[in-house]
């Protein structure tokens, strides 16, 4: 079995895409994935100034991006796509959430189940309320991982994960990255990424 590192970024259309698919593939290609949250808009500031999703900056690009969307999801046997608004959504707390539970098994569910509020349902990651229902409906302590993740501890894990995402030369989500470096980036990547023989 080899690893890969599977970085996503909560607000990401194509992160959704791969994040409901990933666990399934994984296992069908011999691979442990890490499942490895980061902040892309952080980056996208840093090298390029933004301060907002190229989606948002580029009419075109985002009108392909959604249409793209709604022929990926009837692909991959996915429900319809709900654009969330604001779109995009701002996924910090729920990228901290996905850090206090890095050891836990059960990250693949939490994760799948965010993007499924925001992309299936429409709701509002942003919301406290919205994160503490998907914990608890999961299985999860909400009361505890949503005070754990306010910790200074958990804002640093984060912010030293995104700039180690920055180091070895993540640009986009989501991204895949095998033990020796190699980096894939897209969901149209991933099982590319699986099959690699480093």
């Amino acid at each position: 079995m080899k690893d890969i590192d599977f970085w996503f970024e909560f607000a990401s259309t194509y992160s959704y895409l791969a994040a409901m698919r990933a666990q399934g593939l994984a296992a069908d290609c011999g691979v442990r994935l890490t499942w490895r949250p980061f902040l892309l808009g952080a980056i996208f500031k840093k090298d390029l100034g933004y301060a907002d999703s190229p989606f948002n900056r580029h009419d075109k690009k985002g009108d392909y991006m959604w249409r793209d969307m709604d022929r990926q999801v009837r692909i991959h046997g996915l429900p319809s796509v709900k654009k969330p608004e604001p779109f995009p959504q701002n996924g910090l707390t729920a990228a901290r959430i996905a850090m206090v539970l890095e050891e836990d098994d059960r990250l693949p569910i939490f994760v799948r189940s965010v993007f499924r509020a925001q992309f299936q349902y429409g709701e509002t990651i942003s919301e406290p309320d919205v994160l503490f229902d998907i914990l608890s409906q999961n299985g999860f302590d909400a009361p505890d991982v949503m005070q754990r993740a306010k910790s200074d501890k958990i804002k640093q894990a984060l912010k030293t994960q995104t700039e180690h995402a920055d180091r070895i030369g993540i640009f986009g989500a989501p991204s895949f990255v095998t033990p020796k470096g190699e980096l894939f980036w897209g969901d149209d990547r991933m099982e590319t990424a699986f099959r690699w023989q480093d």
